[in-house]
């Protein structure tokens, strides 16, 4: 009995979908991210998430017969050994530490031609050391930011707007918000705040 087996058909024959899914998985590994249908994208993502099972599998066997094995199951439904060749040597590393949901669907505005409703799906990074590098960089740009415009000699901060003195040339930087700016650099000769060139 096949009862509840009628999900994602497409509105294809058999053949068809295998060729599609195939086509749609080669690239979604070779680029990391495509924009499809949003009915593509949820069958996709059962298929993709298998084939990264497969390069799992692979990566945390010993024997090389093994890992053969798993490639060539790859290959047979995939049909693109350039997206293997990358799914199993490169992007299969990130996946080691997941047990699943190696994929993510974003909704999109709705195609303009025929009105289908399209969605982005990717493939999901893992957490990385960058991020939390980067969020560390902001901590220290923001003191290093604050440090700067404590020793400016004529600098004064009132609302959002701020005006910076360097050197001898006068630079204003302004953000238009509520409040006044008041500064020190105001005084100065207009002769003065033009910058030569």
């Amino acid at each position: 009995m096949r009862h509840l087996k009628h999900h994602f058909q497409l509105s294809v024959k058999q053949e068809h979908r295998k060729s599609l899914m195939a086509n749609l998985a080669s690239q979604l590994f070779l680029h990391e991210k495509i924009k499809t249908t949003l009915i593509k994208a949820k069958a996709l993502r059962p298929f993709a998430e298998r084939i990264i099972t497969l390069a799992k599998h692979a990566a945390l066997s010993e024997k090389s017969e093994q890992k053969l094995h798993y490639r060539r199951l790859a290959i047979a439904r995939i049909r693109n050994e350039a997206a293997v060749k990358k799914l199993f040597d490169e992007t299969v590393s990130q996946f080691l530490k997941r047990d699943g949901g190696y994929t993510r669907i974003y909704k999109l505005m709705s195609r303009v031609g025929d009105g289908a409703p399209m969605a982005l799906i990717q493939l999901v990074e893992a957490p990385s050391e960058k991020r939390r590098s980067t969020k560390k960089a902001k901590g220290a740009k923001g003191k290093v930011a604050k440090a700067v415009a404590s020793e400016a000699p004529a600098t004064e901060v009132v609302g959002a707007a701020m005006v910076v003195e360097e050197q001898s040339e006068v630079s204003e930087v302004s953000v238009a918000t509520q409040g006044e700016v008041k500064d020190e650099a105001s005084s100065v000769p207009s002769e003065a705040k033009t910058p030569e060139a």
